[in-house]
């Protein structure tokens, strides 16, 4: 008989949640403004708002943590981590920086300006925000395929090559500073990229001399669905195939707090001399020193063996086998998702799910908000109030998906979690018949409103 899988883990800590009434979470999501990014911490009993600094570290990354050089400048935890990007990812220089926005917030000021235009596949909340911001313009060139979730495409985060060259051409060169894509592309639903694609990209961009810059913080289990579903690639090892992918870089921003396990991180990694020279000027404004840019020496530590550990086959399988755990059992519900599933979350079909909906109600913060009142759940909106206004009309953006995720934090619920997630939003589907009323907004931030957006019920 065949053995039955098993976790790559044993646990070593445990953490007390705790269950809510009904009424009680009536009350508190009122009080949050129909916001559940307003939700107290202990308000919830499954947290699925992000998968974004919410892992349990390794007790490796705790020992690593202990060894951690405090020095401002020159520590040896920023040459740890120098070390392990250069030998993993292939870069010579990186900048530390607090998290990935913070990233993207220093590269981003030494490349975008006004004007500019900046394509890839399905841009996320901040990267599109820190383009917008800067008065440039975000252009989603993602396959047609990543839009529909019943199509089961091994790869819908690629970018479409004809959709790509058609931007290249409209625009003059010089107002196209770099093309960005998404590793995972967590807005079309935690989905791949291949390295074909990257290829493909790479080609394109070095034929009208445009740097391609990688979004980087889910790379490692892009590399794992490269392993699993590419051809060719079947037995290299992850850490062969995360070099070969970012082969096809100039630079790199990471929020390492995903696929590096960690709670606090992120840097930026280049090729070019002369362009981390130019960064160098924005981290030491924003950040702080080139040699800790916003971390502390342990951090710097921690993300150093995260990034290790989080590019092993066995934590991997682990980590997104839980993923697709979840996602088999929403299916056998009849419940609609998002196919394949993603690597890192479950991306409910929002518009499916609630059908007579109109989208001007903010259908997947609906959604998201009949799964906290059935059992304390809490996921994420990655729709229309994601999307934010257009910046220069102020009109509702009303994306292709409208989607409820449901991010999976890393080694840190078991499967009896996805078992209740699973039958919560089954209980909920059973009653989607009755919930014909959505959302409308009280008031809303100018940019990247769904942080902190007040709702009031219609």
């Amino acid at each position: 008989m065949e053995l039955p899988f098993a976790e790559s883990y044993k646990i070593k800590m445990v953490e007390t949640i705790k269950r809510s009434t009904r009424e009680e979470r009536e009350k508190w999501i009122k009080e949050a403004k129909y916001n559940l990014f307003n939700l107290r911490s202990e308000q919830v009993f499954i947290d699925l708002l992000t998968d974004s600094g919410t892992g349990a570290m390794s007790d490796k990354q705790w020992g690593a943590i202990m060894l951690g050089d405090e020095s401002y400048a020159g520590a040896s935890s920023y040459y740890n981590l120098k070390n392990q990007i250069k030998e993993l990812l292939g870069f010579e220089y990186f900048l530390p920086t607090h998290q990935g926005r913070a990233a993207e917030n220093v590269l981003f000021s030494a490349l975008v300006k006004e004007g500019d235009i900046i394509p890839g596949n399905s841009h996320f909340d901040t990267t599109k925000g820190h383009i917008e911001f800067r008065k440039a313009k975000a252009v989603d060139c993602t396959i047609d395929e990543a839009f529909d979730t019943e199509i089961d495409h091994p790869f819908k985060g690629n970018v479409d090559i004809e959709k790509l060259e058609n931007t290249l051409k409209k625009y003059p060169v010089e107002k196209i500073p770099f093309i960005i894509l998404t590793v995972t592309c967590n807005s079309s639903g935690g989905q791949p990229v291949s390295i074909e694609n990257m290829k493909a990209v790479r080609k394109v961009a070095d034929k009208y001399g445009i740097p391609v810059i990688y979004d980087s913080a889910r790379f490692a289990e892009n590399a794992y669905f490269i392993k699993i579903r590419e051809k060719g690639y079947e037995n290299k090892s992850i850490k062969e195939i995360v070099h070969k992918m970012f082969s096809y870089a100039d630079g790199m921003t990471m929020s390492s707090k995903k696929d590096a396990i960690v709670n606090i991180g992120g840097f930026i990694a280049l090729r070019s001399e002369e362009l981390f020279k130019k960064a160098t000027v924005f981290n030491i404004m924003f950040e702080g020193y080139i040699t800790y840019g916003g971390m502390a020496g342990r951090d710097m530590n921690a993300l150093a063996q995260g990034l290790d550990e989080g590019t092993e086959f066995d934590y991997l399988e682990t980590r997104i086998k839980q993923v697709e755990y979840l996602g088999k059992r929403l299916t056998d519900f009849g419940i609609p998702v998002q196919k394949p599933y993603g690597g890192h979350a479950i991306f409910v079909d929002a518009k499916k799910f609630l059908p007579n909906l109109p989208k001007e109600q903010f259908i997947a913060q609906t959604l998201g908000v009949e799964l906290y009142l059935e059992a304390g759940i809490r996921g994420v909106e990655i729709g229309t109030l994601l999307a934010d206004r257009d910046p220069e009309t102020h009109e509702e953006r009303y994306p292709a998906l409208e989607l409820l995720r449901l991010a999976i934090p890393r080694r840190v619920y078991t499967n009896n979690h996805m078992d209740v997630i699973a039958v919560a939003l089954k209980n909920v589907f059973d009653r989607r018949d009755k919930i014909t009323k959505g959302f409308q907004i009280l008031s809303e931030a100018p940019i990247m409103r769904h942080f902190t957006v007040e709702l009031k019920r219609v």
